[in-house]
């Protein structure tokens, strides 16, 4: 593995984010001196906290998998994520409601959802999810090490029995296809190919590869940190700053110094000089090669994943129906993709995440009410409309939002909502998410492992990427991950951890917390 030549005794970390804070924690217990440089007055970056009316809105991703990912980074300083974080493993990790009105509770355990898949579907059903669930677990011990958990310099890495080992489970061929080979049902097969669009590709024409993800939701499980998802990244921060690294606040960099092929120091807008041995840019990628310069040479333009509209709903109820997390679908599928992907138009049939972050935690509301983040994805600037578009564009998406989640059961939404905040392509192209999308690259075949955005940099020797655009990509497992590999570039590292196949037991610091009495809601 190639790694920062020369001097890395003190290094800082553009963004706070969850990337750059697992970085810095990697980064700290390899005992380099860190300074993490934060534009936002706290951490979090897309993992961020929006106070409105009494409501605690996280304003990014609320799945959060694969803890122990998290746990590696906080074990790097000699602390413990389940010492500062209250998880509580979800179960149904998601409710699947579909349109033609049955609904499904995806659960971890393998015998309670192979139960849940009989009578859903039947016996057959539930033998093919038997087998499903094998062929995730394989395919998952197949890519992490080898693929996912590991430093590309060159594609020759792929060469490699994990490779074989890959392409006889299948994983060369369509996700859509491969998950038909186990499960007839196509409501079921929905639930275990839709992750494909958090890699920016739809189901028809995504590697079957890509099925890790439904492993890490639906095998490995899900789980919700007390306080919200921003609790993970605070009791980063904190941990980082309690192992002495100097957290910058409400710093933006304007410039990096360089000489001699190396970034010598690092500059913010209020004019301060922060001299460095190496640098980590988790910001977003036009912002890092901003700063560098100069974007990479690639043969081919960067593909955007779709973007999303987000509406956060403060409300004086909720719906017994709604579980934690619940994916409502709707009755088209390929349209739906093809909408997303290809001609730019917004969901004629939408299918939508509705998370209730109440359901387990009621302080992040006022006494009585609830919170509602409801996700629609649509496409990105590049394929859709443009960002201007949506200042108009995005109150009248809302109302037609508001207007199906009442047609799909949710009675009485629109008049229940006391505080909200919208979220458009327009305010992700602000924030410096090209594309007007916050999830990054999609995850093409050329845009994946060796051939995605590397995270060296060509040209100068001590400047290091992290976050979703860079290796390994999207989604909170892989930017944590991408945290420790950019560590690893500066300290050498000490290689990928063994492959977890199992969710962390709940007796392992870890609590089940019921849903609150009187929402008539197991999750």
């Amino acid at each position: 593995m190639k790694r920062v030549p020369g001097p890395t005794d003190h290094v800082v970390v553009v963004g706070a984010g969850l990337s750059g804070l697992a970085c810095a924690l990697h980064l700290l217990g390899a005992g380099r001196r860190v300074t993490v440089v934060e534009r936002d007055d706290g951490p979090g970056g897309r993992a961020g906290r929006v106070r409105v009316g009494g409501y605690e809105m996280d304003t990014g991703p609320t799945v959060l998998t694969m803890p122990h990912l998290a746990e590696e980074a906080f074990a790097a300083v000699g602390d413990s994520l389940h010492r500062r974080v209250e998880l509580m493993p979800l179960d149904p990790a998601y409710r699947a409601i579909f349109a033609d009105g049955s609904s499904l509770d995806v659960r971890t355990d393998g015998a309670a959802m192979e139960e849940e898949v009989r009578r859903f579907a039947g016996p057959a059903a539930a033998a093919g999810y038997r087998d499903l669930r094998r062929w995730l677990e394989r395919l998952y011990r197949a890519q992490m090490r080898r693929f996912i958990d590991t430093n590309f310099d060159s594609p020759f890495q792929l060469l490699h029995p994990d490779l074989a080992r890959l392409a006889a489970l299948g994983g060369f061929g369509r996700l859509d296809s491969r998950i038909g080979r186990f499960i007839a049902d196509d409501r079921l097969r929905r639930v275990f190919s839709f992750q494909a669009l958090y890699a920016g590709v739809a189901p028809a024409r995504a590697l079957a590869a890509y099925a890790v993800i439904a492993y890490m939701d639906t095998v490995a499980g899900v789980w919700f940190p007390k306080g919200g998802m921003h609790a993970l990244p605070r009791a980063m921060a904190d941990a980082a700053a309690d192992a002495g690294a100097d957290l910058r606040w409400s710093a933006e960099v304007s410039a990096l110094e360089r000489s001699a092929g190396r970034v010598r120091a690092v500059r913010l807008a209020s004019g301060e000089r922060i001299s460095c041995d190496a640098v980590v840019l988790t910001c977003e990628l036009p912002t890092a090669y901003g700063l560098l310069g100069r974007p990479p040479l690639r043969p081919a333009r960067l593909r955007h994943s779709p973007s999303a509209v987000i509406l956060h709903a403060g409300t004086d109820r909720t719906w017994p129906q709604l579980a934690h997390h619940t994916i409502s679908f709707g009755g088209a599928w390929e349209r739906t993709f093809d909408e997303l992907t290809r001609t730019g138009e917004l969901m004629s049939d939408p299918s939508l995440l509705i998370t209730r972050p109440t359901a387990h935690d009621p302080s992040l509301a006022p006494p009585g009410r609830h919170l509602h983040y409801v996700l629609a994805p649509c496409p990105n600037t590049t394929v859709g409309p443009p960002a201007a578009t949506w200042r108009d564009l995005g109150p009248r998406y809302r109302d037609r939002l508001a207007g199906e989640l009442e047609r799909r059961g949710l009675h009485g939404f629109a008049d229940s909502v006391q505080e909200e905040v919208l979220v458009t392509p327009l305010d992700w192209t602000a924030q410096g998410h090209a594309a007007g999308s916050p999830f990054s690259v999609s995850h093409t075949f050329a845009q994946t492992g060796p051939f995605r955005p590397r995270n060296l940099v060509r040209g100068v020797e001590n400047v290091v990427l992290a976050g979703c655009g860079t290796t390994p990509g999207v989604g909170v497992p892989t930017v944590l991950i991408s945290g420790k590999l950019a560590a690893a570039r500066i300290t050498g590292g000490a290689g990928p951890r063994p492959v977890r196949t199992r969710p962390l037991p709940a007796t392992a610091g870890v609590s089940t917390v019921p849903a609150p009495a009187g929402t008539d809601d197991p999750s």
